[in-house]
């Protein structure tokens, strides 16, 4: 704060308009004017965060990183484009061959038996399978997630659910 000469307090004033003035202001009227820079602190834009998609300013809370919700999907889409193709189709293989096998279990049942040609019908993809499991008679089932297959004798198949540990 500034003295004035014959005043004890000086009003400085910052303003977008009026950047350089400091007036005295006594019994609400200005008295004087002085040039004075505006603070380095007040015009710092070190803090001024950037849209991650179109660098446009971003204004709100201090950990934003998009201006709008379009440059926020935007930037995630091509995140995941960016992923490999093989991977997605797989993963939609395996997410596919897991609803075809549910859907051939009766309600609140544990297994079934279905047909290699139902299987195909439905577009299972025999390939695809997230893990095996042998047993202790040497059977070896093919497992898509919680739901797997035993294949038995003239294309025939014994479907079962993964018991819960």
């Amino acid at each position: 704060m500034s003295l004035c000469k014959s005043h004890s307090r000086t009003l400085t004033i910052y303003s977008c308009m009026y950047p350089f003035v400091s007036a005295c202001n006594c019994e609400k009227r200005i008295v004087s004017f002085r040039y004075e820079p505006i603070p380095a602190y007040m015009t710092s834009t070190h803090d001024l965060k950037l849209c991650l998609t179109c660098e446009k300013p971003v204004k709100g809370r201090t950990d934003k990183k998009f201006c709008d919700d379009y440059c926020r999907n935007n930037y995630n889409n091509q995140l995941k484009a960016g992923t490999i193709n093989l991977v997605r189709n797989i993963n939609n293989a395996l997410g596919k061959n897991r609803r075809i096998l549910e859907a051939m279990f009766a309600e609140g049942e544990e297994m079934a038996k279905t047909t290699q040609e139902k299987l195909l019908q439905k577009g299972f993809q025999f390939k695809y399978i997230t893990h095996l499991y042998t047993n202790k008679k040497g059977n070896t089932y093919f497992f898509c997630y919680d739901l797997g297959y035993l294949p038995l004798e003239n294309d025939w198949f014994l479907l079962v659910k993964r018991k819960e540990e």
